[in-house]
């Protein structure tokens, strides 16, 4: 009987240390889209995610920044073949990529942020309401105009960036229909997400025609947007992550996309045994958009402005407002 016993102990524990679940074997990576990881945007976002699952597990993660397109897909391959039990990729352009590299590894688990359309059984997708979002942050803008024009400047011209824009444009005209919005892609190539020159010109050319307050979609290249605020006296509003500490007293606001709340959570659900496939859409409902609020903006925040955000932000969560989205609809109102 005690032998018996003993087998079937024995028998538990090597089951437990073989499961692909757990910390002892379990080893993640992460892809970070083209550009630095600190750009403050989107691929440092998804670093603090990252970074708290480190902090909290002190379990390594494996990184990997590329410099051309041409790496994606050798970078995820040979990460597995490093043994990568999960490899988490960053943005649309990684989806060609991963989604080979899922299909010619079902032992493996994956995850890509900013996609949607992919359809593999060991795939973790993340979609983001940022309409919502750049909904908030358009109200802000409006109340915050003194002269009644403001401004929104995009990276890439493709649906997702005309998603932040609609959503912006909807929620300034609630807040005052009498405002005029202004509006500009920066490139039609990954390029523009690299371009702070362009980003500059589009700046001033918005302040120059009486804006005073621009919101950038518009990833590294959003920066130049925030520095020629500053030169100019205005305001302006970040994107992906909390901005407002880049110029405190010139960001009025910034559209937080939870990119950290989804690669934290993969790798906690990956790491203790809960991964699941799956497209995982975020809203303000779900906590993956928002607006930040901190020391570095609140002398710009007036307690009605203050008010009247959280109001749009309440009544969008109990669906009493619907904000418009670009990707199924692009007729965008406005």
């Amino acid at each position: 009987m005690r032998q018996l016993i003993r087998r079937v102990v024995l028998g538990l524990v090597l089951a437990v240390l073989a499961s692909p679940g757990m910390a002892l074997e379990f080893k993640p990576a992460v892809v970070y889209d083209v550009g630095t990881k600190f750009d403050k945007s989107f691929n440092e976002g998804v670093w603090n995610g990252v970074k708290k699952f480190i902090d909290e597990t002190g379990i390594a993660v494996t990184e990997f920044q590329i410099t051309n397109e041409a790496q994606r897909e050798q970078a995820m391959r040979r990460l597995v073949q490093r043994g990568a039990t999960l490899v988490i990729a960053v943005g649309f352009s990684q989806a060609d990529a991963i989604d080979a590299v899922a299909a010619d590894h079902p032992d493996r688990q994956f995850a890509i942020i900013d996609v949607f359309w992919l359809d593999r059984p060991n795939l973790r997708q993340y979609a983001f309401k940022e309409h919502e979002g750049s909904y908030l942050v358009g109200v802000a803008a409006a109340l915050a105009s003194k002269t009644g024009t403001v401004g929104f400047i995009g990276g890439m011209d493709i649906p997702l960036i005309r998603k932040f824009q609609c959503g912006y444009v909807q929620g300034v005209h609630a807040a005052r229909g009498d405002v005029t919005v202004l509006q500009a892609m920066i490139g039609t190539t990954p390029s523009a997400w690299n371009d702070p020159t362009r980003a500059t010109e589009l700046a001033r050319s918005q302040f120059d025609r009486d804006a005073d307050v621009i919101y950038h979609a518009a990833g590294a290249s959003g920066t130049a947007v925030i520095q020629t605020a500053v030169e100019a006296g205005r305001l302006a509003i970040g994107v992906d992550s909390n901005q407002n500490g880049m110029a405190p007293g010139s960001v009025l606001t910034s559209m937080l996309k939870r990119v950290d709340v989804a690669t934290y959570r993969t790798l906690v659900d990956a790491m203790n045994g809960r991964f699941t496939a799956g497209v995982n859409v975020l809203g303000l409902a779900e906590g993956g958009v928002d607006w930040a609020l901190d020391e570095h903006n609140a002398p710009l925040v007036s307690e009605e402005m203050r008010t009247s955000i959280e109001k749009a932000r309440d009544d969008i969560i109990s669906g009493a407002t619907l904000v418009h989205d670009y990707t199924t609809d692009s007729a965008c109102p406005g």
